[in-house]
């Protein structure tokens, strides 16, 4: 039987109409009958739904925020179909439906479980536009809701996996389907075992396909980028970068670990459990050769640089002079494991454990509050995290230049600083 191929296209591939057509033509000589295609949300459409979220949970005006969004989709459709094809009604009720998700209030206690339910409707919006534009240009796709494949815990926003459920569900949906047409599903959203809405972290669309490709034992994975492939640096906040031809499975889930933003980082053990490739080409340039990613590639001794912005510094100091023990780290890890904060690096002394996480909507107020008994807490935001990895031949002072170091950790391969920009104050 013909290997099952996985194409991924993200958000900034569908982002208007001239880039699904241009999606299009891609598809036009390589589209195929066990060919599955994982579609993003359109350009930003996840940040103005997050804004919508919060506009609500404030109870601030949010209508014309969501106007705008209709707006926006309705534009590129009236670009790409005729004034009386079906996709309008079929979009004016995808919104009826979003709408109707903001008549409940929206809190704290039910931010995350209301967040999954609106913000997918961005993936199921984006795919039935383009399943609809490809079958007009005669590339006939079935639409299938990822939610009927994807079965997964109810940690909403980070959801976990089902693999046996997941496996056995798209076997038995996609198997019959792929055997005639491609199938057209939608990336980053699954269902808990009540039918719920899931989603699987931001930028999780990757993972979808990811997912699909173990499932599925597919012959290969390509997600499609607006880079060349993977770059050793992100071309938008560094010099002077490279493109890796080859990368093994270890280092790119290690660039992914620590923050490299053009894979999600759960994206590469599924595809390395099962020893499928997965290849990053360009949506720009798709004749071109991109990077590949895989079991048998050559060891990297090119340095990679990572940057994350918005981070927190949280420092945990005992109040008994007793030194760190076992005992305070799994304390300060069970809320961070509760609260689903991410450890981006971990600093220990005598009596003080430091962490960096993501700065996320009410994490850090919660967290504190659960550990502010046991500990005194300092904690310092809007800060950087720089990793370089194969760091031995760099030269790490021009990435401290005009910053306050806060934090630095370095090991045999890695290089991690917690920065600050230094912003000169005005002369009086």
């Amino acid at each position: 039987m013909t290997k099952t191929i996985i194409f991924k296209f993200g958000g900034a591939s569908v982002k208007d109409a001239d880039s699904i057509k241009n999606l299009a033509e891609i598809l036009r000589n390589r589209l195929r009958n066990r060919m599955v295609l994982v579609i993003s949300a359109m350009g930003k459409t996840t940040n103005a739904l997050e804004s919508l979220i919060r506009q609500r949970m404030e109870n601030l005006e949010y209508s014309k925020e969501c106007t705008i969004i209709k707006n926006f989709h309705l534009e590129i459709c009236q670009k790409l179909f005729p004034e009386d094809h079906s996709i309008f009604p079929r979009i004016d009720n995808l919104f009826t439906q979003l709408e109707n998700q903001f008549h409940a209030p929206i809190n704290q206690s039910n931010y995350d479980e209301s967040y999954d339910r609106i913000v997918s409707f961005g993936e199921l919006i984006s795919t039935r536009i383009i399943s609809e534009y490809l079958c007009s240009q005669g590339l006939l796709v079935v639409w299938q809701d990822a939610r009927e494949l994807i079965r997964t815990s109810s940690d909403f926003r980070f959801a976990l996996v089902d693999w046996e459920k997941t496996r056995k569900q798209s076997q038995r949906i996609l198997n019959p389907i792929l055997d005639q047409f491609p199938v057209i599903t939608q990336g980053f959203i699954g269902s808990d075992g009540k039918g719920r809405s899931t989603t699987l972290g931001r930028e999780g669309s990757d993972f979808t396909a990811a997912i699909l490709a173990s499932s599925l034992n597919a012959n290969s994975v390509t997600i499609w980028k607006d880079v060349p492939g993977v770059l050793n640096a992100d071309p938008k906040i560094f010099s002077q970068t490279q493109k890796f031809d080859e990368l093994g499975y270890k280092e790119a889930a290690e660039m992914t670990y620590f923050g490299a933003s053009v894979i999600h980082p759960k994206t590469i053990k599924p595809l390395a459990n099962k020893g499928i490739p997965l290849f990053v080409k360009s949506f720009l340039n798709p004749e071109a050769s991109g990077t590949k990613i895989h079991g048998q590639a050559p060891n990297q001794e090119i340095p990679a640089f990572i940057l994350k912005k918005n981070q927190i510094l949280i420092t945990f100091k005992v109040t008994d002079f007793t030194f760190i023990g076992e005992e305070h780290i799994h304390q300060i890890y069970d809320q961070l494991k509760n609260l689903k904060l991410r450890v981006n690096m971990l600093q220990l002394s005598a009596i003080s454990v430091s962490v960096v996480i993501d700065d996320e909507l009410f994490k850090l107020d919660r967290l504190l509050k659960y550990l502010k008994n046991d500990f005194e807490i300092r904690f310092n935001s809007g800060l950087e995290l720089l990793t370089i990895l194969n760091h031995k031949k760099v030269d790490f002072e021009p990435f401290l230049d005009g910053y306050d170091l806060l934090l630095e950790q370095t090991t045999r391969n890695t290089f991690q600083a917690v920065r600050r920009k230094i912003v000169e104050q005005e002369k009086v």
